[in-house]
């Protein structure tokens, strides 16, 4: 097994750093800081980090085919658009108490999100898909916190994390129609820290962050533990292959929470970090709507 050590690419001081996705075309690194209300860009290049607050929570931004974002934002989904913020659908209206979480595009353009309760209260959450003409289908209920997911590369299997179930679940995966079905557990990661944030790379093995325990897990396929990430940082939040050749991992993590002991202890918590693993990821899925 491989152990890796990850280096400080952006002291960003994150409340609750998440969601790093590679924009291929600016060759910057998308992220947001959720309780923070904000979607960040960040150039490895020039090293400068540009800010755009959204007014709300928002725990997830992916690429569209068009111009700008979509985004999972506390009130459901919107179009971020330059400075222009479109909501275009609320999935919980009826529940306040809950925010939007983590989220990714498909291999056919869909946008894929959950959400949790702000205090995390078990069940509360559930898992949604937004197709191209915005309509949105419920496709998970009762979950904790919903949070990383991705594809295998051939698109038949889709994996997923509810971080309160303390594993890592896959699906048989319909790509034509987003259907999903035959869920079994594929992980087990209780004991490693709480899984949060996920990628799959190019050859179908799947890095997950774990919150709590300042690590990346690199697992093959089959669940077998190839690699570890180690950060220094405990609240790492999720992963996304960038640079020119999709060869770094990025990783987001967390601020908050931590005592003031913690932060002396961790002065980078909140930062954004990265490695060489020597693998590759795949370019991310764009939203077609």
């Amino acid at each position: 097994m491989r152990v890796l050590e990850a280096e400080l690419a952006l002291d960003a001081h994150a409340e609750l750093g998440e969601g790093p996705v590679w924009d291929r075309a600016r060759r910057q690194l998308i992220w947001v800081d959720i309780t923070g209300s904000a979607v960040h860009r960040f150039d490895p290049l020039s090293g400068t980090d540009e800010r755009q607050s959204v007014g709300q929570p928002v725990g997830a931004a992916a690429l569209r085919a068009a111009e700008g974002l979509v985004l999972a934002l506390r009130d459901g989904f919107a179009l971020l658009e330059g400075s222009t913020l479109t909501m275009i659908a609320a999935t919980e209206a009826n529940q306040p108490c809950n925010r939007m979480n983590d989220g990714k595009v498909d291999p056919a353009g869909r946008f894929w999100a959950g959400t949790m309760a702000f205090d995390a209260a078990p069940a509360a959450g559930s898992l949604y898909r937004l197709d191209p003409d915005h309509r949105v289908q419920t496709m998970l209920n009762g979950l904790t916190i919903a949070n990383g997911l991705d594809w295998s590369p051939d698109g038949r299997t889709m994996y997923f994390i509810d971080s309160g179930a303390a594993g890592i679940d896959a699906f048989d995966y319909d790509l034509p129609t987003g259907a999903i079905a035959n869920r079994r557990r594929l992980i087990e990661v209780s004991a490693a820290g709480v899984p949060d944030g996920m990628t799959v790379d190019a050859s179908g093995h799947l890095w997950v962050a774990l919150w709590g325990a300042g690590r990346v897990h690199c697992y093959t396929p089959d669940g077998s533990l190839a690699a570890v990430v180690s950060l220094p940082v405990t609240q790492v939040t999720s992963c996304a292959f960038g640079g020119a050749n999709l060869d770094i991992l990025y990783m987001t993590s967390a601020a908050a929470g931590l005592s003031a002991e913690q932060l002396q202890q961790q002065p980078h918590a909140g930062g954004v970090f990265r490695c060489r693993p020597g693998a590759t990821g795949r370019a991310p899925g764009l939203f077609r709507g």
